[in-house]
């Protein structure tokens, strides 16, 4: 069931992304570092980023570090870590959901409710790629595609032209399951999209949906195992 988690994470990473990008005014929540790059532009166009943008960075790293010292804590007394940051993360989605049916949408991605919302978002994309790092180490990336991409267009140019002594059969079930991943990624970009453009800020109450179904994809003792 690792697999079916992993897509459903590759979807929700696209969905948020994509999703927060159009509602709060250019903010990566998932690829967080693309931020760095819009404030950049901003810079030389002579604007001033949204405080969002600016924070962004510094709210992903102070929630990686604390899910990082959380799981530590958890693993010492024999909890099961991953399901309880998992369960943190299905809160935020649901309360930034809750935000934008409430407030948006948001003209102005400085306002109080705009900031507050982006914050939550990026803090549940903090704990997803800190969860991926630490429990799901076999898996690429579901948040960042551009090395999955990479990766399936090697293992295709393997594929037609194989070199010699090359594992074949490694190289397709690889490329089977980062097509998958970078597969969903999309979908939930799209998704994410089309949602948007029909129901508006509704849309950002399917993620805390998906989040629930990730919880669920582990039977009670297949948790991932926790990385050192």
């Amino acid at each position: 069931m690792k697999g079916l988690l992993t897509i459903l994470l590759c979807f929700n990473a696209g969905f948020v992304d994509a999703a927060g990008f159009v509602a709060l005014g250019g903010l990566f929540a998932a690829h967080v570092t693309g931020n760095i790059v819009v404030i950049a532009a901003a810079v030389a166009h002579g604007d001033m980023p949204s405080l969002a943008k600016i924070i962004a960075m510094p709210v992903f790293a102070v929630v990686v570090i604390a899910s990082r010292l959380f799981s530590q804590s958890m693993a010492a007394r024999g909890r099961d870590d991953f399901r309880m940051l998992m369960a943190v993360k299905l809160v935020l989605l649901a309360h930034a959901g809750l935000v934008a049916v409430q407030s948006g949408p948001f003209p102005d991605p400085d306002t109080a409710a705009a900031t507050m919302m982006a914050m939550t978002l990026v803090s549940a994309m903090a704990l997803q790629n800190a969860l991926h790092r630490t429990h799901l180490t076999d898996t690429p990336p579901s948040t960042v595609m551009t090395g999955t991409l990479t990766q399936i267009l090697l293992d295709l140019t393997s594929l037609w032209r194989p070199a010699v002594g090359a594992d074949v059969a490694q190289n397709r079930a690889r490329l089977a399951r980062m097509s998958t991943n970078l597969g969903a990624f999309a979908f939930g970009c799209g998704t994410a999209g089309l949602l948007y453009l029909t129901v508006g800020m509704w849309c950002m109450l399917l993620p805390p949906l998906v989040a629930a179904a990730e919880i669920f994809t582990l039977g009670p003792d297949q948790s991932p195992v926790r990385a050192g």
